[in-house]
């Protein structure tokens, strides 16, 4: 259904890249993830290993067990992840391009020694605590301090919907300092460090999602990721997660939009199909353009990437598009499987809860748009 046929521009690997991780979802996780959605509980423990086994986690990034493949190859990997379900691609977008990433780019050498092959094994579990309850768009506003102490750090604060926040062995804590915004790794065991899981979701329900709270949480001073110091660290490993959303929600809508056709060629109204019918056409037929047009901005943003050039304004523009054209596609295809479409039965509803989420994370929709508004106008609307 690619009219475009925009897979035909990939390279061998990162086609090996989508065939293998589109057998894996189809085989591991389609056939359960309704029911994990329905019950709210994602296995990660269990599939953390399988994804480090087939090289996904930290999968962009060189050395210490990473796969050190191209932006592309990632951003094929997030798509078809997504069209499982975009809780699993949150968790491997946070273990990846968030916690991973901040040690990678910021970490000293015994940090990076210590947890990125284990991480990038499914081994240990990482999470990247920077929204704060009441600073979800103004990071630079955050409440939560660390103080110094001797030569120990001291943190306090609390961070809210925090993916993997739980079941992390490590969390990438953004905090408030003398010297700026700096980053620090708590283990999960470091006493007055605790974690509490949100529930009674109806988007994202297939993840874990939880609070971090830190009381006098005492960390050595090698804890501190001594390459980080500002904004600019946490921001760089969100334009890395941001990144995979560009590709992954295109998988959702994908998935949205296969279940419509599907139906529109087999369910029959007034004596045939409603695939026939002019209206139900229509509506495939602008499904496809959002798609196609979103899927070429996926690949040109990630050639843009892959050759060094990418800017954090073209991956927002990404952004936004991809997950304004899933959302609208899922939508669409609510109405052509009508009351089919609220079912876990078919992945539409599901999908189309979930990306209500991916429109508001990693930057909501109106960020977005003002950083798009700002590179156009050279004129800051945030202040």
């Amino acid at each position: 259904m690619d009219v475009l046929r925009i897979d035909d521009r990939l390279t061998d690997e990162e086609r090996m890249v989508r065939d293998t991780v589109r057998t894996f979802v189809m085989e591991r996780v389609v056939p359960h993830v309704p029911e994990w959605f329905e019950d709210g509980t994602f296995p990660v423990r269990e599939l953390a290993p399988e994804l480090g086994k087939l090289g996904l986690l930290g999968m962009h990034l060189e050395g210490y067990g990473c796969a050190g493949m191209s932006a592309v190859a990632y951003g094929v990997a997030c798509r078809e992840l997504e069209a499982a379900d975009s809780g699993l691609r949150s968790f491997v977008s946070v273990q990846g391009s968030l916690s991973m990433t901040a040690i990678h780019r910021y970490g000293s050498e015994e940090q990076k020694e210590r947890w990125l092959p284990r991480m990038a094994a499914g081994e240990a579990l990482g999470c990247f605590g920077l929204t704060e309850p009441d600073r979800g768009s103004d990071p630079g506003d955050m409440l939560t301090r660390a103080r110094r102490d001797g030569s120990d750090w001291i943190l306090n604060g609390a961070k809210m919907w925090i993916t993997n926040g739980s079941v992390a062995d490590v969390a990438v804590v953004w905090a408030q300092t003398d010297e700026g915004i700096r980053g620090f790794l708590v283990p999960k065991d470091t006493p007055g460090f605790t974690t509490g899981d949100i529930h009674r979701k109806m988007s994202l329900r297939a993840s874990v999602t939880s609070e971090l709270v830190l009381e006098d949480v005492r960390v050595p001073a090698d804890a501190m990721l001594p390459g980080a110091q500002g904004l600019r660290g946490p921001l760089g490993c969100l334009s890395e997660a941001r990144y995979g959303i560009v590709w992954g929600a295109i998988g959702a809508g994908r998935s949205c939009y296969e279940a419509a056709v599907a139906y529109a060629k087999t369910r029959e109204q007034f004596g045939r199909p409603i695939g026939a019918f002019q209206l139900t056409q229509e509506k495939l037929a602008w499904m496809e353009v959002a798609l196609g047009q979103a899927g070429l901005t996926a690949l040109h943003i990630g050639r843009l990437k892959d050759e060094g050039s990418v800017t954090p304004q073209q991956i927002s523009f990404g952004k936004l598009a991809s997950v304004r054209a899933a959302l609208d596609v899922a939508r669409q295809a609510r109405t052509v499987l009508g009351a089919n479409g609220i079912t876990l039965e078919y992945p539409v509803i599901r999908h189309m809860n979930n990306l209500e989420s991916v429109l508001t994370y990693e930057g909501t929709q109106e960020v977005h748009l003002l950083t798009l508004g700002k590179a156009v106008t050279g004129l800051d609307a945030f202040r």
